[in-house]
């Protein structure tokens, strides 16, 4: 079978020069894989992952951004765990094995943790976390209706805090979530990605593990995903993703409304028609997600990626709106953001029709 899948972007991803760690973590055999992954790499013992004197709080780390994503790592032990209910893109949103990333993306949420760069951190207690989640999804037993997270599984998102293809590069965290998930019965892991990494082909998810790229048009994303996979190597590795065995939906996020957005979609989805076969389409569901932004994240942008901003910041058509967690954020004004958000509906139903929407707003 020949795959369309490109190369994994490790060695441009990532450099690991120093790695911040809790005492005594290489009790654990996950953090002694790790620090053999990167030998040369110097070693600095930190109270905590989140106490870390290097990193966390430091908000003039903004000025080398993309160079402490590539060369830093933080290893740790992950202390309490809990699945938290979700509802949305899954039921249930699994204790993180990792948090951080090795890319960029300007729109990101979680920017400022861990000196505004915010890198990848691996918890290296992972026997621990997949027995807790092993032991939850017994309990849940089978699911008792469909929803729209999905119609016969309790789906657990196992990346809420990170991207899972990035963590693959540093750890085998990802590949004992696939093999977990790929033998419980009732029970599916979710995540949402930026970057194609052909090492998880390799994997054996047996249906269990759910895969959702994240798209957005090319020209957009030349512009604020910054250090992903090409939107068209994405689209490319769609049908050796399925082949694999993986589920695979698509995560329409965020979506960037500019002068030209509704044609640059067009062309997207069209791209995506063109460039899958029917066995791959007739799988698919999306989510579709319009763009959130913040004040705190502009301004931390405008001190590294201030060309992304001219996108994002749109005060033009945005509004401010207080978030669940108290948060000011801006969001498309009302009721231009629901007619937008119907234009889309009605662009995949068109381009797209096997391709249903599980949620849209």
């Amino acid at each position: 079978m020949t795959r369309r899948t490109p190369p994994a972007l490790a060695g441009r991803l990532l450099d690991i020069t120093r790695i911040y760690h809790e005492p005594d973590i290489e009790r654990f055999p996950r953090a002694q894989q790790v620090l053999a992954r990167f030998p040369a790499a110097e070693r600095i013992e930190v109270p905590s992952h989140q106490a870390n004197p290097g990193l966390y709080g430091n908000a003039g780390n903004v000025e080398d951004w993309v160079r402490i994503k590539r060369e830093v790592l933080v290893l740790g032990e992950k202390k309490g765990l809990s699945a938290r209910r979700n509802e949305r893109s899954s039921d249930w949103i699994a204790p993180s094995t990792a948090n951080g990333c090795a890319m960029a993306c300007s729109y990101c949420y979680v920017p400022r943790r861990k000196g505004y760069a915010n890198p990848i951190t691996v918890f290296a207690n992972i026997e621990r976390i997949t027995g807790y989640l092993e032991r939850h999804a017994a309990r849940q037993g089978v699911k008792p209706e469909p929803n729209q997270c999905d119609p016969v599984d309790w789906v657990y998102d196992i990346g809420e805090n990170s991207d899972c293809s990035a963590d693959a590069m540093v750890s085998d965290n990802v590949a004992d979530l696939v093999e977990l998930f790929g033998r419980l019965p009732n029970a599916k892991a979710s995540f949402a990605t930026k970057l194609v990494n052909p090492a998880l082909l390799d994997y054996q998810p047996r249906g269990g593990t759910r895969i959702r790229f994240s798209l957005m048009p090319e020209q957009t994303s030349r512009v604020v995903d910054v250090r992903t996979s090409k939107i068209s190597d994405r689209i490319a590795a769609l049908d050796d993703f399925v082949d694999a065995g993986y589920e695979v939906h698509l995560n329409f996020s965020p979506v960037v409304v500019h002068e030209n957005w509704l044609a640059d979609w067009a062309e997207l989805l069209q791209q995506i028609a063109d460039g899958t076969t029917v066995r791959t389409r007739r799988q698919l569901a999306a989510e579709v997600i319009f763009l959130t932004h913040n004040q705190d994240l502009h301004d931390v942008n405008l001190g590294w990626h201030p060309t992304g901003e001219e996108l994002l910041w749109r005060p033009d058509l945005q509004q401010a709106k207080r978030s669940q967690n108290g948060q000011w954020n801006v969001r498309y004004k009302s009721p231009w953001k629901g007619r937008w958000v119907d234009q889309l509906r009605d662009l995949i139903a068109t381009t797209l029709p096997d391709c249903r929407i599980r949620y849209a707003f």
